[in-house]
């Protein structure tokens, strides 16, 4: 009869705070202590990257929990160099938990002569010794076909519509989902399914990467309580342009669900003098301090989901079942309040 591996978890240094909540709601799950593997994950004078795994792993069904977000470059070495300390101490099968994926947005070749680091990142990964990917949202769906292993590309709409739906108890009939450019619309419409809320769509023309020349709403929103959904805010440009483009345009209030808050350069500040009433964003980059004190943005918690999700890897059981409300709701269970 064949043994059944418990999972066991390792952290870089990308997002320890999300780790360990992944670790606490295994162990409420499970009704046993599920711990972080202990290891050093540190770098020399040279700032090469050094990893020591303390405890042993010998035939033991790993997890290595890293987002590959800012600085990508150390923090993808490190998921690699963790990945092959583990491969060579003969554990059982690595599996990557990658909340957020960099590089995803160079998925193709948008001129001649750029790379596709997206798949030259899938390949490292598959070299090191990774076997299995979680993650959730990529930039790019096609990214799934870049790697030769299995890939679980969970949700976070889920999410936002349960917080939505607490949010916006008393009002959801005035809600209007929004999709920040043509390229979103499918993200923007399931969500919009999941409230049973109509779509708009802003149409934005840009002259070069990083400005927008001009923007066109597509839909009527007057009177509307605007949502912006999309998986990426990056300087925020967009969205704080979108935002006023639909006030002028006869919405009442404009909020935003963003999967992953890179929130690079002026983001914050943009955000906080902007029109827009609330941006919501998920846990997948760990917070900075001025994210966390910025008062319209609010950080929805991914552990209940990806906790779930690596069990359910673990068990050989289905994770696409976490795409359902229904089946993610009792692990948010009283998280979520108006």
């Amino acid at each position: 009869m064949a043994t059944i591996l418990e999972p066991k978890l390792i952290t870089g240094n990308a997002n320890k705070p999300l780790a360990s909540a992944i670790a606490r709601r295994m162990t409420m799950h499970r009704g046993s202590s599920t711990e972080l593997v202990n290891a050093r994950v540190e770098r020399f004078n040279d700032a090469e990257i050094f990893v020591e795994v303390y405890d042993n792993v010998r035939g033991e069904d790993m997890f290595i929990i890293q987002s590959t977000s800012n600085p990508a470059n150390d923090n993808l070495m490190e998921l690699l160099v963790m990945a092959d300390a583990l491969r060579r101490s003969s554990a059982s099968r690595i599996t990557a938990v990658i909340p957020y994926f960099g590089y995803a947005r160079q998925d193709r070749r948008t001129k001649a002569r750029t790379p596709i680091t997206a798949k030259l990142v899938a390949n490292m990964m598959v070299e090191a010794g990774i076997e299995r990917i979680l993650t959730m949202d990529l930039h790019a769906a096609q990214i799934q076909g870049f790697f030769d292993i299995p890939v679980d590309n969970l949700y976070a709409s889920p999410i936002f519509a349960l917080d939505i739906k607490a949010q916006f108890k008393d009002t959801l009939s005035d809600v209007m989902v929004i999709s920040p450019d043509v390229g979103g619309v499918a993200r923007a419409r399931e969500l919009a399914k999941r409230i049973n809320a109509p779509l708009a769509i802003v149409d934005k023309r840009r002259e070069k990467p990083g400005e927008v020349a001009e923007m066109t709403v597509i839909g009527d929103v007057t009177g509307k309580k605007c949502i912006i959904v999309d998986d990426i805010c990056d300087t925020a440009g967009t969205l704080c342009k979108a935002a006023e483009v639909l006030i002028e345009h006869g919405a009442t209030e404009v909020h935003s669900y963003i999967s992953h808050g890179v929130l690079s350069g002026p983001a914050i500040e943009r955000i906080t003098n902007s029109v827009m009433k609330s941006l919501v964003i998920t846990d997948s980059i760990e917070p900075t301090d001025a994210v966390k004190g910025a008062s319209n943005i609010r950080i929805v918690p991914t552990a209940p989901m990806f906790a779930q999700a690596i069990m359910n890897t673990a068990n050989g059981t289905s994770v696409s079942s976490l795409f359902e409300t229904e089946t993610l709701e009792p692990a948010y269970e009283g998280l979520f309040t108006s």
